[in-house]
């Protein structure tokens, strides 16, 4: 009889952690298991995912669950603590589903009650548990990062958190029993393991309250085959091709991510007269308001919507003469993997995660700022 696998995520075939459980799911089936992926929150996907996703995939609640665990915890920064109803039938599925494995990922994301699916973990001792943490979600009192504002308090409890205006949002600060109510949720589980994408991640797990379990690092993958040199008249058709072009690429595009020092460092070229001219910024992935906003403040800018085809990005990533990752939090790094397997050139910041899975034939790190970036330019 085939063993059981069940994959938790919030999303499936959405975005890098969507992509990586469809994988996960499609080599466990390979590899002779009954595999389901269950998913809180659905977003258009490419044509080729969707049977696949139809395979795999079982969703927990629906729109309406969602919106109201957003409104619950917006209003009183409990995420996680919402959708009793929809966890209680999910979980009720799982048991008769039986799994052998249960490997999850992002447990937050507005569509799952944490304190319910971990009694159920707990009540299955005999159930081998994989936890792939994505960010930092898991043991902080309300933040998924917490490098940008240099907040230590994840280490032994938060209280007054400083970042109540970042995911998940809230109107009122709960972080202190948040952070209570999470370690005892997440601790004392037999038979679990936890993966991170990176050392850095690893090393901010042995110093939280999860440090009781053991930790394998898992590097991220990509598909070679799609992320590789492409060709590509992506500057023709913008008509760049005699610019220098300065790629960033985001799914969600934000402070933490480097949009501020993307648009600092277009002012920077603007003033440089050695470089004025001959640079261009394209950056990817950003929403309908951001390219509006950024057409008044840094109009040099070329700003794109997100692209669903990994393909159209393998050359996006090929025509760029630099790709830059300005971010502050990365626990992987996943765009800068791309675009080096493109043979881009990259450049990121220290102190992140990007610092370990940089070809440094291919790439430099550097301190943090615009300023440092722009140095590093001149030298490609």
């Amino acid at each position: 009889m085939s063993k059981r696998l069940l994959i938790i995520n919030s999303v499936l075939g959405f975005g890098s952690t969507g992509n990586i459980v469809l994988n996960i799911a499609r080599e466990y089936q390979q590899n002779g298991y009954k595999v389901k992926a269950a998913y809180g929150r659905n977003f258009k996907v490419s044509k080729d995912k969707l049977p696949d996703i139809q395979k795999y995939g079982i969703r927990i609640g629906n729109n309406i669950d969602v919106y109201s665990h957003l409104i619950y915890s917006r209003l009183t920064d409990k995420h996680g603590l919402a959708s009793k109803a929809a966890t209680k039938k999910f979980l009720k599925w799982a048991d008769e589903y039986d799994p052998d494995i249960l490997w999850l990922h992002n447990i937050h994301g507005y569509y799952i009650n944490y304190e319910l699916l971990f009694a159920w973990i707990k009540s299955r001792p005999q159930m081998q548990v994989k936890w792939t943490l994505h960010d930092c979600w898991v043991f902080t009192g309300h933040c998924s990062h917490f490098t940008y504002v240099g907040c230590d308090k994840w280490k032994s409890g938060c209280n007054n958190c400083p970042q109540l205006d970042q995911y998940p949002k809230a109107i009122t600060d709960n972080s202190a029993d948040n952070y209570s109510r999470k370690k005892k949720a997440f601790t004392g589980v037999p038979n679990l393991t936890i993966v991170t994408p990176s050392n850095w991640l690893k090393e901010k797990v042995k110093q939280s309250f999860l440090s009781e379990y053991p930790v394998e690092v898992h590097y991220n993958t990509i598909n070679t085959e799609i992320f590789k040199p492409t060709p590509s008249t992506f500057k023709q058709g913008h008509g760049i091709q005699d610019k220098k072009m300065i790629l960033g690429v985001a799914s969600i595009w934000n402070e933490r991510k480097g949009l501020n020092d993307f648009i600092e460092l277009s002012r920077l070229l603007e003033e440089n007269t050695e470089m004025h001219g001959h640079n261009k910024i394209v950056l990817v992935g950003l929403s309908d308001s951001q390219i509006k906003d950024l057409s008044k403040k840094a109009p040099s800018i070329l700003a794109l919507p997100r692209t669903s085809s990994a393909k159209e990005l393998a050359e996006i990533y090929t025509a760029a003469d630099v790709f830059v990752n300005p971010s502050y939090e990365e626990t992987f790094g996943l765009t800068t993997a791309e675009a080096q397997a493109c043979g881009t050139y990259s450049i990121v910041y220290k102190d992140t995660a990007c610092e370990e899975i940089l070809d440094y034939n291919k790439g430099i790190t550097v301190d943090y700022g615009p300023k440092n970036i722009l140095v590093s330019l001149k030298n490609v």
